[in-house]
């Protein structure tokens, strides 16, 4: 039996993206929606997450255009006193539930859980195998475009023989300790196992840590919903470029802003992802010194890992952490609004919900597709020192795209996910020295960021 669909738009995908493209769809357009996901519920790859993980940045720039995250508060204790706070993986997955009761109460949403997109708008239950179909006139929403791979969900991309390797997410389920920890990875998964295990008392001589590739990362203390610290560090970022001699020099640069961390001062990263590190956890990282760079496991074995150029010995009992699921995904760009579907992806550099939410004020507000694909180009991710540089580049672009459009500015002044929010209120004397500074360094600033880039 087949059951039709009454909607206007069919969002594929219910996570991050997805949600913050309905919500701001739905706020400002009459349609009706229908979201549908693979998984048991809406809030994507964080319904299969670790249980220890925390948002990288601040609460405030995640989640959808209606309703805050968290309470906007700054954290009162702890190593990160001062900064906003950084939710959990059950307070966004509780989160995104209550996004999903407001949505249904509105009478525009109906979701469409453990459920199959096949194609030619047409949905499969993977429970009851049951089919649903949405007529010609309902728009497909691609949310999964750069939908992340994790752990839980992906089998370590090594072989295994003989060795005990468990995905991050069981390391909260151990019932006995080896006497080594091997971890594998070198973005944010791996350094939250690293610094989960350090503080449950495990001795940093006893972490192994594999890093295939040395990571530069953000300075949290710098990436805040405060507009003259967030403005002051784009213009620290301007100035780094305007200054740069090259891609390394512009890093180091940025490094001696504050702006960018490494972990070993001693050589050069070739992974530019960038996820937010607060200076604590630099530090603590510090502490592991038993650190492998020999690119890529290729298998594991018992006592030992193998690589292309060589093998390291392990403890006969040690534990393999896989951390190495490739979280960020790089497909080429494409136009968001194509011939056949919507594809959501980045708009402005680094913040996908507020990308995806201004994808869906734009769709809820143009009729013209070629004018909305003007306005919001997609901004691929960084993964290189010159990817890094080039998303920064392409993301200002849009940027300036949808700032020259009253109606998105206004819109978006309120919108929390905005990095780029005006200040409330009477500007600081902080704020109005960024804007000078980002006045003075803006233009030359990204003319050679595309250069370098």
């Amino acid at each position: 039996m087949t059951r039709t669909i009454d909607a206007d738009y069919l969002v594929v995908g219910a996570g991050a993206m997805g949600m913050a493209f309905t919500d701001a769809l739905t706020g400002h357009a009459d349609v009706r929606v229908a979201l549908v996901d693979r998984r048991h519920g809406v809030g994507g790859h964080w319904l299969e997450a670790y249980p220890f993980v925390r948002l990288h940045q601040a609460s405030a720039f995640y989640g959808v255009p209606s309703t805050l995250l968290g309470g906007g508060q700054l954290q009162q204790s702890g190593p990160e006193k001062g900064l906003q706070e950084r939710a959990t993986q059950a307070e966004i997955c509780a989160y995104y539930a209550g996004v999903l009761d407001q949505l249904l109460e509105s009478d525009k949403v109906e979701v469409y859980p453990n459920c199959e997109y096949v194609g030619d708008r047409t949905v499969v239950s993977r429970i009851s195998g049951e089919r649903f179909e949405a007529g010609e006139r309902c728009r497909v929403v691609d949310a999964r475009y750069l939908a992340p791979s994790i752990p839980a969900e992906k089998a370590a991309p090594f072989d295994v023989d003989g060795a005990r390797v468990v995905p991050v997410n069981d390391l909260a389920r151990l019932e006995e300790a080896p006497s080594q920890y091997v971890v594998v990875g070198a973005g944010k998964t791996a350094t939250d196992a690293c610094i989960w295990l350090l503080s449950r008392g495990v001795d940093p001589d006893a972490i192994c840590w594999v890093r295939p590739r040395e990571p530069w990362m953000f300075n949290r203390a710098l990436v805040q919903p405060d507009p003259a610290v967030f403005l002051g560090m784009v213009a620290g970022i301007m100035h780094a470029a305007e200054q740069a001699s090259s891609l390394d020099d512009l890093f180091l640069r940025m490094e001696d802003e504050e702006i960018m961390l490494r972990i070993d001062r001693s050589l050069t990263p070739t992974m530019a992802k960038a996820p937010t590190l607060a200076a604590w956890e630099l530090d603590q990282l510090r502490t592991i010194e038993d650190v492998v760079r020999l690119g890529h496991i290729q298998s594991v074995g018992r006592g030992r890992l193998t690589f292309a150029d060589g093998s390291v010995g392990v403890a006969e009992d040690a534990l393999v952490v896989h951390c190495a699921a490739d979280g960020l995904k790089y497909p080429p760009p494409v136009p968001v609004w194509g011939p056949d579907e919507i594809t959501l992806q980045p708009i402005r550099a680094g913040f996908p919900c507020f990308g995806a939410a201004v994808t869906g004020y734009v769709e809820a507000t143009r009729d013209d597709d070629a004018e909305k694909n003007r306005l919001c180009p997609p901004t691929p991710y960084g993964n290189s020192p010159a990817g890094w540089a080039r998303m920064i580049v392409m993301g200002t672009r849009a940027a300036m795209s949808f700032s020259a459009e009253p109606d998105i500015v206004e819109w978006a002044d309120q919108v929390a996910l905005n990095p780029s929010s005006s200040p409330k209120g009477t500007p600081s004397a902080a704020y109005d020295a960024a804007r000078e500074r980002m006045a003075a360094h803006a233009a030359p600033g990204l003319a050679r960021l595309a250069e370098l880039a």
